[in-house]
């Protein structure tokens, strides 16, 4: 098969792994008609109709299944391999994508990027703000940061941030005439920000731990949220108790616009790392990028 099938053949495929032409185009930075016709082309040569359009959704046919099944790993192997010839250029190069939560991203990624970058012209690195569970290797990321407990066994773990404490909090207003609480059951007596997970759609239990003895407390409040930087503003304004990473409010605990409670009961945990697949062949660039975040406090 020509090289021209084979980048056919991979433009189908993104098409179909997004479900939108329009989304397709923009990954592979071509103008959406010029896509369409490259899928149509490649179906009229096939004599085969590899994808179903309708007005709201696009979704490969039995015989588009089977294209990407049996052809998309090859693919991605040839892909794989191609980059990894391409490492081995002098100068690292390349473009490295990376998923973190908000957090991540602002506190420790952006910083150790703006220090990289400057002395590897040649390295592009783009930042994935995602603050579900994404599946890297699904998402064609090259590695993602999550909490250490958060790892997958099967991958590659760097640790790029020290230890992590959650912390409960609340501006002094909220708790003017109010109690504060001893015991995280005494949390069903307040106001508290509920925050919205944005895998598994519910909300998050509040995880205590003092002694080893471990709790995990659903809270009830006026006001849900789905960021940690929406929740320390609503706790800020005094709408409630909020349960955020201590670094988050480390600033407003020190000046005073934001009190804790039960830090008893919120120990410190593996804090933040990198993660990639173990399988995956790391290259210059990615290894510099590795190198730049590694936690060495």
């Amino acid at each position: 098969m020509s090289r021209t099938n084979l980048d056919d053949i991979a433009a189908f495929l993104t098409v179909a792994r997004e479900g939108s032409f329009t989304r397709a185009a923009a990954m592979l930075g071509v103008s959406q008609s010029a896509l369409s016709q490259t899928v149509r082309g490649l179906e009229e040569r096939m004599g085969l109709r590899l994808l179903t359009r309708t007005t709201r959704k696009i979704s490969p046919t039995d015989a588009g299944e089977r294209l990407i099944l049996s052809v998309g790993p090859r693919i991605e192997e040839i892909n794989a391999e191609l980059a990894q010839l391409s490492a081995l250029r002098e100068k690292p190069s390349g473009t490295v994508r990376i998923s973190a939560g908000e957090q991540a991203a602002e506190l420790i990624l952006l910083p150790a990027v703006e220090r990289l970058l400057p002395q590897y012209p040649d390295i592009a690195i783009e930042i994935v703000v995602d603050n579900g569970l994404t599946d890297i290797v699904a998402e064609r990321l090259d590695a993602g940061v999550r909490l250490g407990e958060q790892v997958a066994k099967d991958m590659v773990a760097v640790r790029i941030g020290p230890d992590a404490r959650m912390a409960v909090v609340g501006s002094p207003d909220y708790f003017e005439g109010r109690n504060r609480p001893r015991t995280p059951h005494e949390l069903t007596e307040h106001n508290c920000i509920n925050l919205r997970l944005p895998t598994a759609g519910g909300f998050y239990a509040w995880e205590f731990d003092q002694a080893g003895r471990e709790l995990r407390v659903r809270v009830e409040g006026q006001l849900a949220v789905n960021t940690g930087a929406l929740a320390v503003k609503a706790a800020l304004s005094g709408a409630g108790l909020a349960f955020v990473l201590e670094d988050r409010v480390r600033d407003d605990l020190d000046a005073g616009r934001l009190t804790r409670v039960l830090a008893d009961w919120c120990p410190p945990f593996s804090g933040f790392h990198l993660y990639y697949p173990s399988r995956r062949q790391p290259t210059p660039a990615f290894a510099v990028v590795v190198d730049a975040l590694r936690y060495r406090g």
